[in-house]
């Protein structure tokens, strides 16, 4: 019927492609029967091709469905890719040539892939990277509370659309020694991988094997930040390492006080301090993004993506006040640097007007 039809594109637009198996059950497809589910797989594959020029102007929220701690990648088809905590089951993944348009593609994981080595735990803040000719998700595992069996795995993929082959966990909190061991983040230094993880207990950072996979034999950790922070992100700017990472709390809707904040070393594992001279490592930090009318709890960014007009880019999660329901929607926005060299973003909260959008000569 005509309704059956609305129904499943509006699903294909937002979380179709999760597991086909999953999603449409075996009584509908014999209800809608196999030209509308085609045609409805046509629709959704017509969105990505569909976008040939940039967009020349945006307004926030890039993306209005839930899509927690983004992490983005650009891949060898000149797209962008977007991964979030399951608020769509398995890992949702978005494609945009923009980082304005997104389009729904399907998941990392299904049912039948999904990690397991926390049985009852949701996949959480994944963290996408490109290495050594494959794509590299880690991810954490955990659920509410289980801040000494929460732990971190990795995944692997040919494609940045996967499908994603678990390779299970790296490490348990309570095999590592950091309780709530979530929120890991990739850096390569000097040639060397490392991983950069934690929350609330403490961010710390131990070196990888060449393929990223696994801890280095007799890698030691190292604690580079205090107990204020999660979801830490590394990145080179000038002559100084900058360490943006969020604070408060995340997902209570629009009482969350989640806030990006950043410090600055001149050396990747520290010391870094904020602007007063205060150390990360005894919890200090200067912000980035706060709160405002329109948008709260806003926190967990991104990479930073520089742009074709070198100018550098976040998305990051966020409730709107005037609809919370939707969750932890997607934003994004410039980040700018001050004249000392301090990253900012325009009235240190999130855009909700018209902006100039990013510059890629697509």
């Amino acid at each position: 019927s005509k309704i059956t039809i609305f129904i499943f594109l509006i699903d294909c637009r937002s979380q179709f492609f999760r597991d086909m198996s999953d999603a449409v059950s075996e009584s509908i497809r014999h209800s809608i029967g196999g030209f509308v589910f085609v045609f409805m797989i046509g629709a959704c594959l017509s969105q990505g091709r569909a976008q040939t020029k940039s967009a020349v102007s945006y307004k926030n929220p890039v993306v209005d469905i839930a899509m927690p701690d983004p992490t983005v990648i650009k891949a060898a088809d000149g797209y962008f890719y977007v991964y979030a905590t399951e608020s769509t089951r398995n890992v949702p993944i978005m494609k945009s040539k923009d980082l304005v348009e997104w389009t729904y593609c399907n998941t990392a994981f299904t049912n039948k892939t999904r990690p397991r080595f926390e049985p009852k735990a949701g996949i959480w803040a994944p963290d996408i990277n490109y290495i050594n000719g494959k794509y590299v998700l880690y991810y954490a595992m955990s659920v509410w509370g289980g801040e000494q069996t929460c732990g971190i795995g990795v995944a692997t993929a040919n494609s940045p659309q996967g499908p994603f082959t678990d390779h299970g966990k790296m490490f348990r909190s309570n095999e590592i020694g950091v309780q709530n061991s979530i929120d890991p983040s990739f850096l390569q230094y000097e040639g060397r991988n490392y991983l950069v993880w934690g929350s609330f207990r403490g961010i710390y950072v131990i070196e990888l094997t060449a393929d990223g996979l696994s801890i280095m034999p007799g890698a030691k950790k190292k604690r580079i930040a205090g107990t204020a922070f999660e979801a830490v992100y590394i990145h080179k700017h000038g002559d100084y390492y900058y360490m943006f990472a969020s604070i408060g709390s995340c997902c209570q809707g629009v009482k969350s006080t989640y806030k990006v904040v950043v410090g600055r070393s001149k050396k990747v594992w520290g010391p870094y301090k904020d602007k007063t001279g205060k150390p990360m490592l005894k919890n200090g930090y200067s912000l980035v993004i706060g709160a405002n009318d329109h948008f709260v709890g806003n926190g967990h960014g991104s990479q930073i993506i520089r742009d074709d007009a070198g100018q550098d880019w976040l998305l990051y999660h966020g409730f709107s006040r005037s609809t919370p329901e939707n969750g932890r929607i997607l934003l994004l926005d410039q980040i700018k640097w001050d004249k000392e060299g301090w990253p900012y973003v325009e009235r240190e909260s999130p855009s909700y007007e018209t902006q100039k959008a990013p510059v890629f000569n697509n």
